[in-house]
Protein backbone atom coordinates (compact mmCIF):
# COMPACT_ATOMS: atom_id res chain seq x y z
CA UNK A 1 0.00 0.00 0.00
CA UNK A 2 1.42 3.41 -0.76
CA UNK A 3 1.73 6.15 1.46
CA UNK A 4 -0.23 9.50 0.90
CA UNK A 5 2.10 12.47 0.14
CA UNK A 6 0.94 15.59 0.46
CA UNK A 7 1.62 18.47 -2.27
CA UNK A 8 2.83 22.01 -1.76
CA UNK A 9 -0.67 23.04 -2.55
CA UNK A 10 -1.73 21.53 0.25
CA UNK A 11 1.07 21.91 2.66
CA UNK A 12 0.70 26.13 1.53
CA UNK A 13 -3.38 25.99 2.08
CA UNK A 14 -3.78 24.31 5.33
CA UNK A 15 -1.00 27.06 7.12
CA UNK A 16 -2.70 29.79 5.71
CA UNK A 17 -6.09 27.97 6.73
CA UNK A 18 -4.31 27.46 10.11
CA UNK A 19 -3.21 30.99 10.72
CA UNK A 20 -6.63 32.11 9.91
CA UNK A 21 -8.86 30.40 12.36
CA UNK A 22 -5.80 31.14 15.00
CA UNK A 23 -5.60 34.68 14.31
CA UNK A 24 -9.01 35.45 15.43
CA UNK A 25 -11.45 37.88 14.18
CA UNK A 26 -9.19 40.10 11.39
CA UNK A 27 -10.20 43.26 10.51
CA UNK A 28 -9.57 46.97 12.53
CA UNK A 29 -9.73 46.91 15.94
CA UNK A 30 -13.17 48.46 17.92
CA UNK A 31 -11.55 51.86 19.89
CA UNK A 32 -12.34 51.56 23.51
CA UNK A 33 -14.63 54.73 23.53
CA UNK A 34 -17.13 53.43 21.34
CA UNK A 35 -17.76 50.08 23.61
CA UNK A 36 -19.21 49.60 27.00
CA UNK A 37 -21.79 50.48 29.21
CA UNK A 38 -21.36 54.56 29.08
CA UNK A 39 -21.01 55.28 25.14
CA UNK A 40 -24.49 52.65 24.87
CA UNK A 41 -26.47 54.92 27.44
CA UNK A 42 -24.99 58.04 25.91
CA UNK A 43 -26.43 57.01 22.67
CA UNK A 44 -30.08 56.06 23.93
CA UNK A 45 -29.88 59.42 25.52
CA UNK A 46 -29.43 61.21 22.73
CA UNK A 47 -32.03 59.21 21.09
CA UNK A 48 -34.47 59.67 23.32
CA UNK A 49 -33.72 63.18 22.77
CA UNK A 50 -34.26 63.60 19.51
CA UNK A 51 -37.54 61.40 19.59
CA UNK A 52 -38.88 63.77 22.46
CA UNK A 53 -38.19 66.94 20.46
CA UNK A 54 -39.95 65.06 17.25
CA UNK A 55 -42.90 64.23 19.60
CA UNK A 56 -43.09 67.89 20.85
CA UNK A 57 -42.71 69.52 17.07
CA UNK A 58 -45.53 67.01 15.97
CA UNK A 59 -48.01 67.89 18.92
CA UNK A 60 -47.35 71.27 18.07
CA UNK A 61 -47.89 71.28 14.54
CA UNK A 62 -51.08 69.38 15.17
CA UNK A 63 -52.15 71.66 17.50
CA UNK A 64 -51.88 74.73 14.94
CA UNK A 65 -53.61 72.89 12.70
CA UNK A 66 -57.13 74.59 11.67
CA UNK A 67 -59.88 73.85 13.40
CA UNK A 68 -63.26 72.91 12.08
CA UNK A 69 -66.26 75.31 11.83
CA UNK A 70 -68.52 73.67 14.41
CA UNK A 71 -71.46 74.71 11.27
CA UNK A 72 -70.34 71.67 9.91
CA UNK A 73 -70.05 69.17 12.33
CA UNK A 74 -71.06 66.09 10.98
CA UNK A 75 -70.59 66.69 8.05
CA UNK A 76 -68.01 64.57 6.03
CA UNK A 77 -67.41 67.21 2.96
CA UNK A 78 -69.18 70.46 1.79
CA UNK A 79 -70.80 69.37 -1.30
CA UNK A 80 -72.20 72.08 -3.88
CA UNK A 81 -76.43 72.21 -3.72
CA UNK A 82 -78.48 70.19 -5.73
CA UNK A 83 -80.13 70.88 -8.62
CA UNK A 84 -83.25 69.21 -10.01
CA UNK A 85 -82.82 66.51 -12.16
CA UNK A 86 -84.73 66.42 -15.73
CA UNK A 87 -86.65 64.01 -17.05
CA UNK A 88 -85.93 62.98 -20.71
Amino acid sequence: MKAWKPSATFIVAGVTMGMVVACGAVGSPVPPENVGVNPTIERQKKLEALEEKQREAAAEAESTELQPDPMLQGQDANLPPLRPVEAR
